[in-house]
């Protein structure tokens, strides 16, 4: 019975051991397969940091995208990315692309399925999203709860893109446009983007760089759009296209920046020498124009016929194409000596051309009234009425 005790002790220790080294085979094989799948996952994403801070993991070879929010598709399609973008908000077909560059030049994009109301209010659809397929949404104006819980119903990786706060301050919109191209495979064209505006808006700022105050006419922009169409006392503190160009904006003396509405008393008070109009507003006003005749006429700029009309970029976000072309016919009209080279309706064409795909102005031009002369508009005549 002892050896037989022992025997079978021995058969048992025999049997542990093999049971340990087979459990310790099938762990280490276990673990060689969860290494190699977590490798594969890691492979297969990679992290990034959207525009408001949020770090996303997003897939490698991204080719289904949508796009939500105020402004949102422009940036893709500066990307050239159209082909990526599966779905689209319903604003892009109810709404005329006419004023957005754009859907000017890509009117394929409004027979795409739609994910969402857009608009300044937009909501996306969920639901939607999810039957599109997309492998990114990309948004615009959302703040991290809204991304995250958009994320959450949906399962799909929401990054936030932005524009920042002013075209003053690009920063914000060439780290997004760096970023969906890293997400979307077109760093070089992204680079490009970023490059052609920054290189624009330094050709601009260059022109006018060392011009004395006293050489410098005193300006006003009106008619500025916010939240819909406005008269001569929509305008807006440091203006973008006065900006890039060095303009000797009245407003400017106000405190802040971004839109402001002045009064008629004040305007008349600073009396530019000046005036452009956004064309967005001209009709309204033209019509406050036929009412109070006479008030306009107390303005120099009225006075003299030096009244010009320029595109508006206000649509849907900021069209920057428009706004770079608006600075060089507001360039052209200040210091002719600067610009002597350029033609306001050439460059426009060169600008859409490079970050829509289409020379655009035409159309703009036949919908607005393009970069003009508003004097003849106003039944005025260069130096008197």
């Amino acid at each position: 019975m002892a050896t037989l005790s022992k025997g079978l002790k021995a058969g048992i220790a025999i049997i542990i051991i093999i049971a340990v080294a087979v459990s310790i085979s099938a762990y280490i094989y276990y673990n060689r397969i969860m290494n190699t799948v977590s490798s594969a996952v890691k492979q297969s994403r990679i992290y990034v940091t959207d525009a408001i801070g949020r770090r996303v993991a997003v897939p490698v070879n991204v080719s289904r995208v949508v796009a939500v929010g105020p402004g949102c598709l422009r940036l893709l399609v500066y990307l050239n990315c159209t082909d990526k973008v599966v779905g689209v908000e319903d604003v892009e077909h109810k709404w005329s692309p006419n004023g957005r560059p754009y859907r000017m030049a890509h009117p394929e994009l409004g027979r795409l399925p739609v994910i969402g109301t857009g608009g300044p209010h937009f909501m996306p659809n969920a639901e939607e999203i999810v039957r599109v397929k997309p492998q990114v949404i990309f948004a615009t104006f959302m703040d991290a709860s809204a991304a995250d819980d958009l994320q959450e119903k949906t399962g799909i990786p929401v990054v936030v893109l932005s524009y920042g706060r002013s075209l003053i301050d690009l920063k914000p919109l060439y780290y997004s446009l760096l970023l969906a191209g890293k997400i979307l495979g077109v760093e070089k064209r992204a680079r490009e983007v970023v490059e052609f505006i920054n290189n624009t808006i330094n050709d601009l700022m260059r022109r006018t760089s060392n011009i004395p105050p006293s050489e410098k006419p005193t300006v006003y922009v009106g008619g500025i759009g916010y939240r819909g169409p406005h008269g001569i006392t929509s305008s807006e503190r440091k203006f973008p296209p006065f900006y890039w160009v060095h303009a000797n904006n009245v407003v400017n003396s106000l405190r802040g920046e971004g839109h402001i509405f002045i009064s008629k008393e004040a305007l008349l008070k600073w009396n530019p020498d000046i005036i452009f109009i956004d064309e967005g507003g001209l009709a309204n006003v033209l019509n406050d124009y036929a009412k109070d005749r006479s008030y306009y006429l107390s303005l120099k700029a009225f006075r003299t016929g030096r009244i010009y009309g320029i595109l508006p970029y206000n649509f849907y976000a900021t069209n920057i194409g428009t706004a770079l072309a608006d600075a060089y016919y507001i360039g052209k009209i200040l210091y002719p000596s600067r610009f002597k080279d350029v033609n306001p309706v050439e460059k426009a064409n060169e600008i859409f051309e490079f970050l829509v795909g289409k020379p655009v102005y035409g159309e703009l031009a036949k919908q607005w009234g393009g970069f003009k002369c508003l004097a003849p508009v106003f039944n005025i005549r260069a130096g008197g009425s």
